[in-house]
């Protein structure tokens, strides 16, 4: 299926350059790919969310306190 997405002169010269050393013509393979890896990421993190959400109430308070400020912490180094 064909679409249209618009993408910035920046991101498209990467593509390109990216698409050239790996021998393509086009990037549509690349964004493809992309896309892909996306989409399995976030069901992944979906499906880790519910995981979590039905440990609630099984940890202390002081134990919930402690991995909240853990988690926070790495979000804030996570790469966006």
């Amino acid at each position: 299926m064909r679409t249209t997405v618009d993408i910035p002169d920046e991101l498209r010269a990467q593509l390109l350059a990216l698409a050239a050393r790996r021998g393509l013509r086009g990037y549509s393979e690349l964004v493809r790919e992309a896309i892909a890896y996306y989409l399995e990421k976030e069901l992944r993190r979906e499906e880790g969310a519910k995981e979590v959400l039905k440990l609630a109430g099984s940890w202390s308070a002081e134990d919930a306190a402690a991995f909240r400020e853990r988690v926070e912490e790495l979000w804030k180094r996570w790469p966006r």
